[in-house]
Formats: structure tokens, C-alpha cells, sequence
């Protein structure tokens, strides 16, 4: 019985089985989205999931294009902390690209739904068409943790038709806090059939992904060997460096002189944007680096898209990350080492660290060092993985795998994987949950 809840009406259960959405919200269903030559031959549906204190969050999930019942479901959440998630729909692994047009939308050959369900949050309230009834959005990693974990138990009580499928979280950039600090919640709720998690281009640690930024921009060229030599001299001692939460007034100076090549551009367009709008508007623009997303905010504004998603007139106008929730974000983790240790205990979760070995956002090595400082056992030593495209092998990058744990690098990619190395993405991500090796 517990499988027609949610649905309006009672049905025939064997109809149910015919149509495999048993128990989906219809009023969710996008039945048509404007801007695809051809509409998908797979489901989507779109919607709100209430959580704790009246706040709504939007979520837009695409079914498998490959038997839906018996593919995985997968979270996706994009980082910020204020960044929306329908960036990695329609600029990373969605079934459908945004185009430059801002209007058209093309098929992704690269789609993560053509071997899964994916389901894409926008997280926390006040990001993207997430809203809360009060307009309030200063919230924490507890809060948001909490709030996506209560989205979930939503989502599965809409279509609990997927309840026993095999179950991943994953996100980027700082979804590396939120997915282990969703995770640790997850794997106490037996209801849900929690497989493993995986972490692209991931905050882990501030004090390794500082520490090793440093190192980062030398070997890439961009701090010289003078300021180096300075930097060896007055933040090392006996071969260890500390350039993060170092108390040598030259070490700091040099750092700052360091970090303002490293963040010339970076901080410039930052700064600009928070600082001189912030003061006039609630509500700014905030993109991160070298992204565009003029596309997606022109497609996702359109009022025809909007009433397509059932989008509720409460939202805010789409912006691909939220000021207001980045700049009144209360950081409460400084490293997640806890719960991956946690996750890993378990014996029974599959965890992936996947980084674009040239980002400088979050960058390899510092995840890396945070993988290696979890001290699992090595299973297969430092190797390249390989893709094909059409019928030649290209090495992907390389993977190191521990008990249960698998760091791994896609060669030639920045923070945005999925976007800058589309097949060899989807090749990782399909090893992934299908428990192939790299």
C-alpha cells in the first residue's frame, strides 16, 4: 500500500508497473519544454519539495533514458555556497545544453540520464527559484545539510517508485561540503538504498587547498622563483610549509603578494561585483569566474520556461548564484575529514574525488593531500585511466584507488569537469556507479 501513497488516485497497480512512474507527482511533469527541436523520449518533472520553516526548493529531475526502474537515482548539487544546480543541468551533464542563443536548447550525447536518474536541487532557500515564505536567507552547512536531507525524504515520498533503486549523492566545487554532510545523514536513514558518493573539484579542507594553491601556482608559473625563494624562506621550516595559518609577518606578506597574482582576475571581478553592488541591491548578480551564464539566465527568465517548470510567482528571478545566501553563509566546516572517515567505516559506501587537474578554484593537489590524509588502505597504485573517443584511447588522467576510495584527475579540465571534458565525464561517472574499475 505504501506504494500508492502520493498519488491522487487509486490506479491499477499493474498500470503503475506498464508506465514505471508509479506514484509521480503528474502535476510535475514537464510536458513540454520550450526551445528542444524534438521533445525527450524520457520523463522530467519539475517542482517544489516543502522543507523546515516554509522554504520551498525547486528541483528538476530527468528519468533515465536507459529503463528508469532499474537505472540508479543521483543528486546532483552544484557548490557557491549560493550556486544553483540548474547550472549542472544545462551547462555540465544535463540531457539538454543550454545555447548561446539563450533560447535553444541541443541534446547532450554526454548526458549522466542516459545511464541514471538524476535529480538536480537548488540549495539551499534563495538559490535559483528556491524560496522561503519569509524571505530570509542566512543559513549554515547544519541547516542546509538538514533542509536537502528533508528535500530527499520529499522526493522519495513523490516517486516512491524509486526508493529501492541504488542511490549516489554528488556535487561540486562546495558540494564538497555539502554532499559528506548530507551523506552522514543519509547513511542513518535505512529507507534510503545509499550507494556512495562522489566529489568533483571538491572544498575538503581550507588549510590543504590553501597550502597547496601555493605550490599549484609556482609549478604553473605564476609566482616566479624570487617570490618563491621568499616564500620557502619565511613560510617553511625543516622542509614542511605552512602558508595557510602561518604567524611570520613576512610569510603572510609574501603570501598576500602570491595570492594577489594567483587572484588578480579572480578577485577583481569578485570584488567589483559584491562590493560595489552589494551596498545598492538585496539581490546581486554573483558569477563565478569565467563561467557565462548569460544563456541560462535569459532561458530560465523566459516566462514560457517558467510556467513549463512550474515555477511558483514567490521565486526570484533566476540568477546562477545568490549573493544574498553566499555573503550571509555561515561556514561551519573547516575540512569534512569526518565524515568521509565516517562514510569509509561503513565499509560498504564507494567514494570518488574527481578533480580538473587545472583549476585553480579548488585545485587537485590539495585534494589530493586530503584523500592521502584519510590513511585508507592502497588497493591500485598511481595509474592513468583511459576513454575512447570514436575508436581511439585517450588517457583520461590518473587514479589512485584505496579500499572503497578512488581519487582520480581528468587531465586537461578545469572546475567544471563535465563541461570541459564531456566524455570523459560520463566515463568516469559510469565506472562509478557501475562498480567498473577507471
Amino acid at each position: 500500500s505504501h506504494l500508492i501513497t502520493g498519488t491522487s488516485q487509486h490506479r491499477n497497480i499493474n498500470s503503475f508497473y506498464a508506465l514505471g512512474t508509479l506514484g509521480a507527482p503528474e502535476a510535475d511533469e514537464i510536458k513540454f519544454l520550450p526551445g528542444l527541436q524534438k521533445q525527450p523520449n524520457f520523463k522530467q518533472y519539475s517542482g517544489y519539495f516543502n522543507v523546515a520553516d516554509n522554504k520551498h526548493l525547486h528541483y528538476w529531475f530527468v528519468e533515465s533514458q536507459k529503463d528508469p526502474a532499474a537505472s540508479p537515482v543521483v543528486l546532483w548539487l552544484n557548490g557557491g555556497p549560493g550556486c544553483s544546480s540548474l547550472d549542472g543541468l544545462l551547462t555540465e551533464h544535463g540531457p539538454f545544453l543550454i545555447q548561446n542563443d539563450g533560447m535553444s536548447l541541443e541534446y547532450n550525447p554526454y548526458s549522466w540520464n542516459m545511464i541514471a536518474n538524476v535529480l538536480y536541487l537548488e540549495s539551499p532557500a534563495g538559490v535559483g527559484f528556491s524560496y522561503s515564505d519569509d524571505s530570509h536567507y542566512t543559513t549554515n552547512d547544519t541547516e542546509v545539510s538538514m533542509n536537502n536531507y528533508l528535500a530527499l525524504k520529499e522526493f522519495f515520498k513523490a516517486f516512491p517508485e524509486y526508493i529501492k533503486n541504488e542511490f549516489f549523492l554528488t556535487g561540486e566545487s562546495y558540494g564538497g561540503i555539502y554532499i559528506p554532510t548530507l551523506a552522514e545523514r543519509v547513511m542513518e536513514d535505512a529507507s534510503m538504498n545509499l550507494q556512495g558518493i562522489a566529489v568533483g573539484n571538491g572544498m575538503s579542507s581550507y588549510e590543504m587547498n590553501d597550502n597547496s594553491l601555493v605550490y599549484f601556482a609556482y609549478y604553473h608559473g605564476l609566482l616566479g622563483t624570487r617570490l618563491w625563494g621568499d616564500l620557502q624562506a619565511y613560510c617553511c621550516d625543516g622542509g614542511k610549509c605552512d602558508f595557510y595559518n602561518n604567524h611570520n609577518p613576512n610569510c603572510s606578506s609574501n603570501v598576500n603578494l602570491g595570492n594577489s597574482f594567483i587572484n588578480h582576475e579572480w578577485t577583481q571581478l569578485w570584488n567589483q561585483k559584491l562590493k560595489g553592488v552589494a551596498s545598492l541591491y538585496k539581490l546581486v548578480r554573483l558569477d563565478p569566474p569565467c563561467t557565462n551564464s548569460t544563456p541560462s539566465t535569459l532561458y530560465l527568465n523566459n516566462p514560457y520556461v517558467k510556467t513549463a517548470l512550474h515555477i511558483s510567482p514567490s521565486a526570484l528571478p533566476w540568477v546562477i548564484c545568490s549573493a544574498e545566501v553566499n555573503l550571509n553563509y555561515n561556514r561551519l566546516y573547516m575540512d569534512v575529514r569526518k565524515q568521509y572517515l565516517k562514510l569509509l567505516g561503513a565499509l560498504k559506501y564507494r567514494v570518488l574525488v574527481y578533480n580538473g587537474d587545472v583549476d585553480m578554484a579548488c585545485n587537485f593537489l590539495g585534494d589530493e593531500w586530503f584523500v592521502e590524509s584519510l590513511q585508507q588502505e592502497v588497493q591500485v597504485k598511481r595509474r592513468p585511466w583511459l576513454y575512447y573517443t570514436g575508436k581511439s584511447q585517450q588517457v583520461g588522467g590518473f587514479v589512485k584507488e584505496f579500499s572503497n576510495l578512488a581519487f582520480l584527475t581528468v587531465k586537461g579540465s578545469g572546475h567544471m569537469v563535465p563541461t570541459d571534458k564531456p566524455i570523459a565525464a560520463f566515463t568516469m561517472f559510469s565506472n562509478f556507479i557501475k562498480k567498473q574499475p577507471y
